[in-house]
């Protein structure tokens, strides 16, 4: 029960909150399920993207710092993000859809047996839509039954992360021993790795490169990545595991959504484990998630100064009948 379930979420950083939120939900159709700030810097939004309902393993989220410079692709980061389509029917789907409007493709391919299409946004941040038409393990979300996409070739969830790192050997070491990933194929300098019931919501994707020069973490660029935990009893599991291997910890973290420890597990890769609950529907009603500023707790007494620092996003989205095409 304490084993890592896959991936819970990826964090990444916008340089801009308004066209962040027009890209995933009028393009990628994904649902907006909390528009909250980053609990360390509370003049950061903090907004999240997942399925329906905001099930964990299908939530992309974005910190948008103000002042941030653009992010520098290279070795050592979190590279690629991956969200889960039905089959290899959407990823045509999305081909036409991403030419209508103007987002930058890099058309289907093949990896490690799944068709892909590979995908970067406004600030070069870069996606990839995955297959799950051969996938076996864990199961993903549910399609944004409202949004404007229709369901049979919606996001459902969050499919393999890709790291980017100097010293391979070194990171497989962290994936298989501390955290109980196997390795289970390689493409080239590919090497795929899964935990758990494994597929598509369960992979990682390790590039051995040593040639790049170390990326620079800023807008476009993943924050970090986390997995998933049962709840709290195996998240003080993988606090005492990570710290046997010797990681320096955050120790305990309660998010007020999720539970959570952080780990720097190599130069610049930041993991994070949380549990799949208590989620994110404690506090607005399903249909108008995401439409308001949702505070957690102890940052409720300083709404009023919070809702100076960030300037008003229009998120209602209730009101609007998207049409599917």
């Amino acid at each position: 029960m304490n084993g890592l379930k896959g991936i819970h979420h990826v964090t990444a950083i916008t340089s801009s909150a308004e066209k962040n939120y027009q890209f995933f939900t009028f393009v990628l159709g994904m649902r907006l399920v909390k528009k909250t700030v980053n609990q360390d810097d509370i003049q950061t939004y903090h907004l999240f993207f997942a399925d329906d309902k905001g099930s964990a393993g299908t939530d992309m989220t974005f910190f948008d710092f103000p002042g941030i410079p653009k992010g520098v692709h290279g070795t050592n980061e979190i590279s690629k993000t991956s969200f889960r389509v039905p089959s290899d029917a959407a990823l045509d789907y999305w081909v036409k859809r991403f030419d209508r409007m103007n987002v930058k493709h890099f058309g289907i391919k093949e990896m490690f047996g799944k068709k892909t299409l590979s995908f970067v946004d406004f600030d070069d941040q870069q996606y990839q839509l995955i297959s799950d038409e051969n996938n076996e393990g864990v199961p993903s979300g549910t399609p944004w039954q409202k949004g404007p996409i229709p369901l049979e070739y919606a996001i459902t969830g969050l499919g393999p992360i890709f790291v980017r790192i100097a010293n391979f050997d070194y990171f497989k070491e962290v994936l298989e021993k501390a955290m109980e990933f196997k390795e289970i194929a390689k493409e080239g300098s590919f090497h795929l790795f899964e935990v758990g019931e494994g597929g598509n919501g369960a992979q990682v994707v390790v590039e051995y490169n040593a040639v790049l020069p170390p990326s620079r973490q800023g807008f476009g660029t993943v924050h970090h990545a986390a997995f998933r935990v049962e709840d709290r009893s195996a998240l003080e599991h993988w606090i005492k595991r990570m710290g046997q291997f010797g990681f320096s910890t955050s120790g305990y973290v309660d998010r007020h959504f999720f539970e959570s420890l952080y780990a720097r597990v190599a130069p610049q890769i930041l993991f994070e484990f949380a549990t799949d609950g208590p989620g994110f529907m404690g506090d607005e009603p399903y249909e108008t998630l995401g439409e308001k500023l949702s505070l957690p707790p102890f940052l409720e007494p300083k709404r009023a100064q919070i809702e100076k620092l960030v300037r008003p996003i229009d998120t209602v989205r209730s009101t609007i009948e998207f049409t599917k095409e």
